[in-house]
């Protein structure tokens, strides 16, 4: 996009990041941990603005993919009392915290090893992984990430069915971001087209 997707802008309040911790802090995630890697400077700074607590760790090696940064976070939230994690991306903003919460719930009734919103055939964030899995994702083949190990133990008692298209709507270029502003704003497309020029 040409830019860290972490500090665009959703609207006057939050960016990407902001939203997300927002939306994890609201559903009562007491820890929230953010892996930067490329601008990460920039995006610690960007985020600092907003006032909201968050840990972050730097993933020296993102140029190795998500797989890296899942490895990064781990280093930080695996100790003793922790039994799970919860796991999203930057390109998916818009996730509410009602979905966050059922997702916590779910797994707190059936301790499922993955737990993930679902839609049909769709599989969206956040999603929550059983400290069981923790050392598996770490032995996980960087070319392939965290996926086969997620396949390998998914479940239909984890799969939870959410009506929430925020879970599944992955922001990736920047035709799907002037879109996604598009749809929530009258006019907001053309407003941060302006705003990218002059930046």
């Amino acid at each position: 996009m040409g830019r860290a997707k972490a500090t665009l802008p959703l609207d006057a309040i939050d960016t990407f990041l902001t939203r997300i911790v927002r939306t994890f802090l609201e559903a009562d995630v007491d820890d929230v941990v953010v892996v930067v890697g490329h601008e990460a400077d920039a995006i610690v700074s960007s985020f600092s603005a907003s006032g909201l607590p968050a840990r972050f760790v730097v993933n020296h090696d993102y140029d190795r993919g998500q797989w890296s940064s899942l490895v990064a976070g781990l280093g930080v939230v695996d100790r003793p009392g922790v039994s799970a994690t919860l796991m999203t991306l930057v390109d998916v903003p818009l996730v509410t915290a009602d979905t966050v919460r059922a997702v916590l719930a779910c797994y707190r009734r059936t301790h499922a090893p993955v737990v993930r919103p679902t839609a049909g055939s769709r599989h969206g964030h956040p999603l929550l992984v059983d400290r069981s899995l923790f050392a598996e994702l770490r032995a996980a083949d960087p070319a392939e990430g965290a996926k086969p190990v997620i396949r390998a133990h998914a479940s239909a008692a984890g799969d939870i069915a959410i009506a929430d298209e925020g879970a599944f709507r992955d922001i990736d270029t920047e035709e799907d971001y002037l879109r996604m502003i598009s749809d929530r704003t009258s006019g907001g497309a053309e407003r941060l087209r302006q705003s990218r020029e002059q930046a």
